[in-house]
């Protein structure tokens, strides 16, 4: 958990929603949320890999253009995509043009999709990995579970997935403790 603020509304809130406008928004209405959605689970953890060395608000600015260019994350559409696919995103402003998180999300699409036949969903594998409850207020960028999740993650073949980033994921799909 990181520091909070008290908006003018009266609510308190986690202090990084001060950064930028759309935090507030994002923080009230989907992050921490409890996500059991696979297509939603897929779309964060690509999101998180594109904003691995960027801002969040960067990610966030463009995540209905991340949507429309991947097909709103459709994990058998994802899978499917070749070289026509990333050579167009690598011409598209409107997203972060990263040759090599590209691939990835395509590549994860393919381990998703095997991971689903295997475990039945998404989230029946992401939520073996669910943070206790965390009473106190805690400042971190990773845990034990995120370097788990991470760690399997890379076993099945997957890609830009590190522990900080899972700890990011579990976070915003209230899979951390908050």
């Amino acid at each position: 958990m990181t520091a909070t603020v008290v908006g003018s509304d009266g609510l308190c809130r986690c202090a990084w929603v001060t950064a930028a406008p759309d935090f507030q928004r994002y923080h009230d209405t989907e992050w921490g949320f409890p996500v059991k959605e696979d297509r939603h689970l897929f779309e964060k953890v690509c999101l998180e890999a594109f904003q691995c060395g960027l801002s969040w608000r960067t990610v966030l600015e463009k995540r209905e253009n991340f949507r429309r260019a991947f097909c709103d994350f459709h994990i058998e559409s994802v899978a499917a995509f070749g070289p026509v696919q990333i050579e167009r995103m690598l011409t598209d402003s409107g997203l972060i043009r990263n040759r090599r998180k590209i691939e990835a999300a395509i590549h994860n699409a393919r381990c998703a999709r095997d991971m689903i036949k295997e475990e039945g969903s998404l989230a029946a594998f992401f939520w073996r990995f669910e943070e206790p409850t965390n009473a106190q207020p805690v400042t971190r960028t990773t845990s034990p579970r995120s370097h788990a999740l991470s760690k399997a993650l890379k076993s099945r073949g997957w890609k830009f997935v590190g522990p900080t980033t899972c700890y990011a994921f579990m976070q915003a799909m209230g899979l951390g403790s908050l």
